[in-house]
């Protein structure tokens, strides 16, 4: 199971592990913060210019494009010159090509910059979870893994709560953006740790992970296609009921929340059961949930149930992911379970490419509920796909690891601390 507390020799070496990783958890604050507040602003700044909603979900689909590729050419750049040269470069890009957004009113030359700026962030990612497995022990790694989870989760929530400061129609935004990521770069520059060797994770081909565990390829790709839908479209949905830019960003921000929130708990009470189970149940529970929230009427006069609605699907919806790997962790020997989760990371990536255009198509042809009856039919979907899987294959009873709430902005490189934190104590 997971374990939720920790005896005083465990705290002291997991205070001193995050105290000595300082500058890194610092810097992904601010990189997080900056990249929850650009996503919402460019969605309302886009529907201000007039973009359709499917051009909003086309161009921020450039997002997980750009994520995907820096998952697969980040690693070779490291290798190549270092990891601080490559996160100063790439945060300097990330920096300039949130202002470019106020240089042009495109969706095509928008999504440019997202796709830059995804791969930028992709890459970012990747050396700051280098650096943090590097530094982890086999004590703290999952402590550690905890912390990093809560800074992305936290800080993409937090980043919607900037939006209350400025008009999205202006200008300040996108330099606060840009001043966060650049001030990323600080605690990295200052810091005197030795970053650690660098080593590309391994990964498995398509093929072997899909013979290998069918259940956790089908539920991260279905899942990442959720997620993105409820990051990209629910800013929609807020914007086409005329709520406040802040009533927006509180929206993304309870769905964040309550992904949080509800990964601890929903984790362990899989590491009790068939992980089927829960990957069938979750995503049914969300069903009513959608429905619900289709049939609002007039959810623009009744924000405290909308806020409630929308914190229980995201925490029926975001820990998903997390369900999946452990699940698929559980068929792999431990020597596979390395390259296996870096595999499995990049098919959550390229559902994530889906999500966006998916959602503004569902809205901008159906009404703003179009994006709930969609989350409905992929849940439906992810369903059934584990209720088929529970029927046609038993259940495994050895080799289960314990399930590690992880987010979708891990990238392969963290697989190897999400390996050992995820191994089951005898």
């Amino acid at each position: 199971m997971i374990r939720t507390g920790f005896n005083q020799s465990e705290s002291r070496g997991m205070w001193a592990a995050i105290r000595g990783s300082w500058s890194l958890f610092v810097g992904m604050i601010f990189l997080m913060v900056s990249n929850g507040l650009l996503t919402t602003l460019l969605t309302l700044r886009g529907n201000s210019l007039g973009f359709s909603d499917s051009a909003i979900g086309l161009m921020q689909s450039g997002y997980p494009v750009g994520s995907l590729l820096g998952c697969l050419i980040a690693p070779r750049l490291i290798m190549r010159v270092g990891h601080i040269r490559i996160f100063a470069a790439l945060a300097s890009i990330a920096s300039a090509a949130a202002l470019m957004h106020l240089v042009t009113q495109d969706v095509w030359s928008w999504g440019a910059m997202r796709l830059l700026t995804g791969f930028c962030f992709s890459g970012l990612y990747i050396v700051a979870e280098s650096w943090l497995n590097g530094t982890a022990s086999n004590k703290n790694r999952g402590s550690l893994l905890s912390v990093y989870f809560v800074i992305q989760t936290g800080g993409i929530a937090l980043g919607q709560l900037l939006l209350n400061f400025s008009n999205p129609e202006g200008v300040v935004l996108f330099v606060v953006v840009s001043i966060l990521v650049s001030f990323s770069l600080v605690p990295m520059l200052v810091s005197d740790d030795a970053m650690p060797p660098y080593e590309p994770p391994g990964r498995i081909t398509l093929s072997e992970l899909f013979r290998l565990s069918p259940m956790g390829l089908a539920g991260s790709f279905l899942n990442g296609i959720s997620q993105t839908i409820l990051y990209v479209a629910l800013a929609l949905y807020g914007s086409s009921l005329g709520l406040s830019k802040g009533a927006i960003g509180g929206l993304i921000g309870c769905m964040t929340l309550g992904g949080m929130l509800f990964q601890f708990p929903l984790g362990k009470l899989s590491d009790l059961m068939d992980r089927r189970l829960f990957i069938a149940g979750i995503p049914a529970l969300s069903i009513p949930i959608c429905i619900m929230l289709a049939t609002l009427e007039n959810p623009a006069d009744k924000l405290s149930l909308l806020y409630l609605l929308v914190t229980l699907l995201g925490g029926l919806t975001l820990p998903v992911y997390s369900i999946c790997m452990a699940h698929m962790n559980d068929h792999l020997d431990r020597s596979q379970v390395v390259a296996a989760s870096g595999t499995l990371v990049l098919i959550l990536a390229a559902g994530m490419t889906l999500g966006p255009t998916l959602g503004g198509f569902a809205i901008e042809n159906f009404g703003p509920e179009g994006m709930f009856y969609l989350l409905s039919l992929i849940a439906l979907m992810t369903a059934m796909t584990a209720l088929f899987r529970l029927w046609n294959r038993p259940a495994i009873n050895e080799n289960r690891v314990n399930a590690v709430a992880v987010s979708s902005a891990l990238t392969p490189e963290a697989t190897a601390l999400y390996s050992k934190a995820s191994d089951r104590e005898d």
